[in-house]
């Protein structure tokens, strides 16, 4: 189930891979300094990381290659970029890919109106299909219809916002294709029911709260409504799904990931550097490439007009991906290292003296730092930092890669920047005219709704 396959011959394969123990933790600073620029600059520096994003993306990954292949050779740094892009980048862009393609071929049209009842229904629906449509299928297809079925209320800011918490975030919780943390995850080795099993429990306590909450607040908001808007309760509904054939596909796509975990797993192609690429993952891969084109030619553009779809969002990601994960390299390398490694200090924060991982530490840590840096390579670090290893992860260690997984995929919520469709959702709804917080009132929501939430959280499931 892991797309990195050992190759054949250890020996062959660990001399073209960096030595975590040998390298300086100076290293890891072009990987924080893109995290730091895609967490500042869109807010200091709107602008300017509009149409710069890829170039400030390209100087960080010189940054590193530059340095790396003067002090460790071409072949080395080639033979690890190509394992990084090959196995780890390119089947983690097309899954997204595929996802943004066949959702934005979905329209959900209508004459809804923001009750408390309906608002509370479409929350819960989102959260339950993110894990399927992925967080940022979901929220592309719902924040729309949400948008139009509240658009004449006056009290209307707290919809949006535990939209993000939960379809956006906390809602993709339960399968790798709901949020890119799991599916890095599943790429490593995770297995695909892992998450549904192990996550489901929080998924629903934390779900659940959210939900009942934000059916209180609307009420409440409700009852501040003028009379001509509650008026509009009596409307007849009408409510329909454009584009149907693309549930279809995301069945498709659903089948090709489970079935790349099951069937042929240590089938490879080796192509030299010491890489072997896993059959499973290729064929998995051209599935979603063909339908990803069967969805473009198949569904009608007018679909796509109406859910105002561009290129735009996935070409941010592409771009900022593929730098995130080149300067992860040396991180991943010397977090490998563990206690030989120059992150050695960081282990006494999530371990004991004798070793045993502390959870709560690992939920804590990674979602704070996936609160204000991208959740996925922050999964990619703790998961490193735990082993690596996903059979003894699920396994002895099954409590911490709950700790990990929750910690990026519920945390992602706290702001605007921890997760990819939380900014897209923010976009949307103020270029629809709905007045969102800022960055820091935005903060205050998630910390006095979410914070408690995750105590609890921790002293359920991890408080040994």
């Amino acid at each position: 189930m892991n797309d990195r396959v050992p190759d054949p011959v250890g020996a062959v394969a660990a001399a073209f891979h960096l030595d975590g123990a040998a390298l300086s933790a100076v290293w890891s600073i072009p990987f924080a300094g893109l995290l730091l620029s895609i967490a500042l600059l869109p807010l200091f520096a709107p602008h300017f990381w509009e149409h710069h994003f890829g170039k400030v993306a390209a100087f960080w990954a010189v940054a590193l290659l530059i340095p790396c292949t003067i002090a460790f050779g071409v072949s080395t740094m080639t033979a690890e970029v190509l394992h990084t892009l090959l196995l780890d980048y390119i089947p983690f862009t097309l899954l997204l890919f595929a996802l943004f393609v066949v959702a934005g071929g979905i329209h959900v049209g209508g004459n809804l109106v923001g009750t408390p009842a309906t608002n509370t229904a479409i929350l819960a629906f989102g959260t339950l299909t993110a894990s399927f449509l992925g967080t940022t299928s979901a929220s592309m297809v719902l924040i729309r219809p949400m948008i139009r079925a509240n658009q004449h209320r006056a009290h209307k800011t707290h919809v949006f916002v535990f939209f993000i918490f939960l379809v956006a975030n906390i809602g993709g919780s339960l399968t790798p294709l709901g949020d890119p943390p799991l599916f890095l995850g599943f790429l490593k080795g995770v297995d695909f029911l892992w998450t549904l099993h192990a996550m489901l429990a929080p998924m629903l306590f934390t779900g659940g709260i959210l939900l009942a909450l934000f059916y209180v607040i609307d009420r409440r908001a409700w009852s501040r409504e003028t009379a001509e808007i509650k008026g509009k309760n009596r409307i007849a509904r009408r409510l329909r799904i454009e584009g149907a054939p693309n549930v279809l596909y995301l069945v498709a796509v659903a089948g090709a990931v489970i079935a790349s975990g099951i069937w042929n797993r240590d089938a490879t192609i080796p192509i030299g550097f010491g890489i072997a690429l896993p059959v499973n993952g290729l064929i998995r891969d051209a599935i979603l490439i063909a339908v990803s084109l069967l969805s473009w030619k198949t569904t009608k553009q007018s679909i796509r007009v109406e859910n105002a779809f561009t290129w735009a969002p996935m070409q941010e990601v592409a771009i900022l991906f593929a730098a995130i994960f080149i300067t992860m390299i040396p991180m991943l390398a010397m977090l490998k290292a563990g206690s030989q490694g120059p992150f050695a200090p960081l282990l006494s924060l999530v371990s004991t003296p004798d070793g045993k991982p502390v959870d709560a530490a690992y939920f804590w840590l990674t979602g704070l730092l996936s609160s204000f840096l991208d959740n996925a390579p922050t999964y990619l670090v703790f998961f490193n930092l735990a082993g690596g290893d996903a059979e003894k992860l699920m396994g002895s260690l099954a409590s911490t890669l709950l700790a990990i997984s929750t910690g990026a995929v519920f945390m992602g919520a706290n702001t605007y920047i921890g997760n990819a469709p939380n900014f897209m959702v923010q976009s949307i709804c103020e270029e629809r005219g709905v007045k969102m917080p800022s960055f820091i009132g935005y903060m205050a929501w998630s910390g006095a709704i979410l914070l408690p939430l995750f105590v609890a959280v921790t002293l359920i499931w991890f408080r040994a």
